[in-house]
């Protein structure tokens, strides 16, 4: 930067998004280590109150911004990424950093090796800031675990961001990056994105590879949910979460279920021009058998008529008509958890371990078990692939109610209905199922200024449309400017 151009503010640095911090550094207007500097004081004035980072790495942050400054000064080419803070979630490997998972079983554990997702960002200039809190192996929906110190959401600190991204939802959130890295089993993107008023997405199954994570036989705990598991990015914009995705995604032989890369689809060029006139929408508000929180009904209900006000679509409200596959979702968990190595551990670390956990473990489940909630999953696709025929894309709430308070793991009654402590993840559960593209969006507020996300689900790979809708919603509905109004002072 020459030294009479005026230098950008702490506040204004992190307040920018990705595409915008990437493209300052690449052409010289800004220094990564400026750009780290700046949201390292954000996470140092904002951390004792949200508890976003399990496991920080300032240092290391600094560290890699000064040779990236040093590579782009030898005329290096720093990569579409250039200079860009990221937080990792915390059930994803980072060399040669603690990775603790929520656990005291692995309180001491640092990898050797990074996650393929990690390594892509790295080498695409991204700045890793630090490894982002989760609840106990990622097995919940919140941000709680008997290790770390609760995570919290930056629109009421009393709330939670969600999980089970959860430090990767409240640090995007609070302006300690840009985007952060999430992943998806159950809905762990788009749930903290919709807590905490981001864009997430949870791509096609196999778009974005994982190993070691859910793939390395070798970690109890770490390894599972093998046929849910997506990882995609978390960020304030759909730009953003694009060009993430564009880094991360492509085959690699260390996931068997990776998927080839598609001729003709980028994410950041789906998410440029306008949404084609005349799509055919689908609007289901509670899959016709849900318990849905009313403000969240209302937001979302008017959310949806966008596409047809302001986008040109056709919407209509309409079902898949499959069953409720709430029981059969936790079977399929089942099937791909290390029953024994967690058992043991169970046994090892007695009232150190998460008591949802336990309890789950302590289940006695049947061969019937299984086998029914794996033919429950093919009729929750067949009836997805059906219905999707007849529709471009299909929109729903992402959650069925408004953030609660932190330490419980889900209200017990939605709309005076009884129901499990996680049936409030009902919209995000069956698309984990089948396996088809899903982001959510911020829709609007709910009562005392609560983020509210809008679920858009594609067709199978139809990935490039579920962008371009959600950053057709932006354009028609922006969001980017609205920061959670209690941290949102000047000066850091």
């Amino acid at each position: 930067m020459e030294d009479d151009e005026a230098v950008p503010s702490n506040e204004e640095i992190w307040r920018m998004e990705a595409f915008e911090l990437a493209g300052g550094v690449r052409a010289g207007e800004l220094s990564p280590v400026e750009v780290v500097d700046a949201v390292l004081a954000r996470m140092e004035r904002l951390e004792p109150t949200l508890h976003a980072f399990c496991t920080p790495t300032p240092d290391l942050a600094r560290e890699d911004a000064r040779r990236l400054e040093d590579e782009i000064s030898s005329g290096g080419d720093p990569g579409p990424l250039a200079g860009v803070p990221v937080g990792i979630k915390d059930l994803h490997a980072v060399k040669g950093v603690r990775m603790v998972l929520g656990s005291h079983a692995y309180k001491d554990f640092v990898p050797d090796e990074d996650d393929v997702a990690v390594e892509r960002l790295k080498e695409a200039g991204a700045i890793v800031l630090g490894k982002t809190n989760v609840p106990e192996f990622g097995y919940s929906g919140v941000g709680h675990n008997p290790v770390f110190e609760t995570t919290t959401n930056p629109w009421d600190t009393s709330r939670t961001p969600g999980g089970s991204s959860a430090g990767s939802g409240a640090a995007v959130a609070s302006g300690m990056g840009p985007i952060a890295l999430g992943s998806d089993g159950g809905g762990s993107v788009r749930i903290p994105a919709s807590f905490c008023g981001l864009f997430g997405m949870k791509a096609s199954m196999g778009r974005v590879p994982l190993y070691p994570s859910c793939r390395d036989e070798r970690y109890p705990g770490a390894s599972g949910w093998e046929s849910l598991e997506h990882i995609g990015p978390m960020s304030r914009t759909v730009r953003d979460g694009a060009l993430m995705l564009s880094v991360m995604a492509g085959p690699d032989d260390r996931d068997r279920l990776s998927i080839p890369e598609e001729a003709g689809f980028d994410p950041l060029e789906a998410t440029g021009g306008e949404l084609p006139r005349g799509l055919r929408v689908a609007y289901s508000p509670d899959w016709g058998y849900a318990a849905v929180d009313p403000e969240v009904r209302r937001v979302v209900g008017e959310a949806a008529r966008v596409f047809e006000s302001d986008l040109g679509c056709t919407v209509e409200e309409a079902h898949p008509g499959f069953e409720d596959p709430y029981e059969a979702f936790w079977g399929l968990v089942v099937m791909e958890t290390d029953l024994a190595g967690m058992r043991k551990m169970a046994e090892e670390l007695g009232e150190k371990m998460s008591p949802h956990l336990r309890e789950v473990l302590e289940l006695e489940w049947k061969a019937e078990d299984i086998t029914n909630a794996v033919m429950a999953r093919k009729g929750v696709y067949n009836r997805m692939w059906r219905f999707m025929r007849d529709y471009d894309v299909l929109l729903t709430p992402t959650l069925a109610v408004p953030p609660f308070e932190t330490g419980i793991q889900g209200p017990g009654v939605i709309d005076g209905r009884e129901v499990e402590p996680f049936y409030w993840l009902s919209f995000t559960l069956p698309m984990n199922m089948t396996g088809q593209p899903a982001a959510t969006v911020p829709a609007g507020f709910a009562e005392g200024g609560l983020p509210v996300g809008m679920q858009i689900v594609g067709r199978h790979l139809d990935d490039a449309l579920v962008l371009k809708a959600s950053a057709a919603f932006e354009a028609a509905r922006p969001w980017k400017e609205r920061w959670p109004g209690l941290l949102d002072e000047p000066g850091v």
